[in-house]
């Protein structure tokens, strides 16, 4: 590779050029809710000085952009079902934070990107996506912090996203250096390290080993990514330096998802062996304490498993399914309460097609959440797999207290 030759351009349009290995490469860096990125982006194209255009979406933000009426084929059911409810509703949040934006400023974040997309496809040129899949920048997040601060940042996310009905000055100048997806971590990512590197450097790292793979590797002669300016100096480095291994080897390190750990997997376990160990404990020693024991656990998980759904506003008969069973899946790990509760919401209030084709709007707003049926079945979820938690480890701690605390 041959050394940086950057052209002389004015502060608010950051860009450098590369040669690598003959291919000619011009990274540009927008503001994802600047109006100039976005007519920048349209100029540069219409030049007809490039061969081919590189952006930073993944295939999961990339179909967003393009057919947005995606969520409308959405299978709910599957969705619970899978056990992604939790990857969904954050999806819906970002997407209501960005509506709310759209209304209030009347700017669209990621506009240079879809002006990258309509001119590219205008012109006949290529459109490649550099970025990671979101999903596996989110799980390696996920996976690279201690387990008891993953519901944390998860609530926090939610709670900072959807109490939020007005948005700042302040977090309109952070989107101009980053995308929607750092802007909403960025508070979590400066204090934490093991969220730094799987949001920020690591998709540096394979966005650089994307641009190098199609300039080395294809027909391009003069290839223009669009990335956010945020990334700008972390991919001119990566471009500069990672250059002694193949950038196939860098996109399939940065894409393997960690492996979970084990023990996690054991404690809803050794929970459940433990409070069937409580109830013959209590049994042997007293038939009555033994009946007081089971109706502890199940007034309790059943309670609070029932108000979670309440909260989310469920139908009068989840929310007595959700009692039913909160007290039997707290002693079966390999199905939630919040599963079965979802489920009955879904089949007592099905979803209609107007339900899903205005959930990104609905969503915009914190009460949209629980007017509409799709976005409400996700909270019902939420809820009652939270208040069914809950229940398993207050019960958990009266069982103890009647056995062992003289109660």
């Amino acid at each position: 590779m041959e050394p940086a030759t950057p052209a002389d351009h004015p502060p608010q349009d950051p860009r450098f050029t590369l040669e690598l290995d003959g291919a000619r490469v011009t990274v540009l860096g927008t503001a994802h809710v600047s109006r100039v990125s976005a007519e920048t982006v349209r100029d540069l194209l219409r030049s007809g000085t490039f061969d081919a255009v590189a952006v930073e979406l993944c295939p999961s933000r990339h179909d967003a952009l393009v057919d947005p009426g995606a969520l409308a084929r959405m299978d709910l059911f599957q969705v619970l079902r899978r056990g992604k409810a939790p990857m969904v509703t954050a999806s819906l949040a970002l997407g209501a934070y960005q509506q709310r934006m759209a209304e209030q400023f009347g700017i669209e974040p990621g506009a240079e990107m879809r002006a990258a997309l309509h001119e590219a496809q205008n012109a006949g040129l290529p459109v490649l996506l550099i970025d990671r899949e979101v999903g596996t920048t989110l799980r390696r997040c996920y996976r690279n912090i201690p387990w008891w601060r993953r519901m944390n940042l998860f609530t926090g996310l939610l709670a900072g996203i959807l109490t939020r009905e007005r948005i700042s000055e302040e977090e309109i100048e952070r989107l101009k250096g980053g995308d929607l997806l750092e802007s909403t971590f960025d508070q979590f990512a400066q204090e934490s390290r093991a969220l730094y590197d799987p949001l920020i450097r690591e998709r540096d790292r394979y966005m650089a080993a994307r641009i190098r793979q199609e300039a080395t590797g294809g027909d391009h002669r003069h290839l223009l990514a669009v990335v956010g300016a945020g990334h700008l100096g972390g991919i001119r480095k990566a471009l500069e330096t990672d250059t002694a291994e193949p950038p196939e080897a860098v996109i399939r390190e940065l894409d393997q998802e960690p492996p979970p750990a084990r023990w996690p997997r054991v404690i809803p376990w050794l929970i459940v062996a433990l409070i069937l160990a409580g109830f013959v404990l209590g049994f042997s020693r007293n038939p009555q304490l033994g009946w007081q024991l089971v109706a502890d656990w199940v007034l309790i998980n059943g309670l609070l498993t029932g108000l979670g759904a309440i909260l989310a506003a469920a139908h009068p008969l989840t929310v007595v399914t959700a009692a039913l069973a909160a007290p039997l899946t707290s002693l079966n790990p390999t199905i939630g309460a919040g599963f079965v509760a979802a489920a009955a919401e879904v089949w007592l209030r099905k979803p209609t097609v107007g339900d899903f084709s205005q959930l990104r709007r609905d969503t915009a707003h914190l009460r949209g959440w629980w007017r509409n049926r799709v976005s409400r079945v996700l909270l019902v979820f939420l809820f009652s797999t939270l208040g069914s938690a809950l229940g398993t480890y207050i019960a958990g701690f009266r069982i103890a207290g009647r056995l062992f605390g003289g109660d």
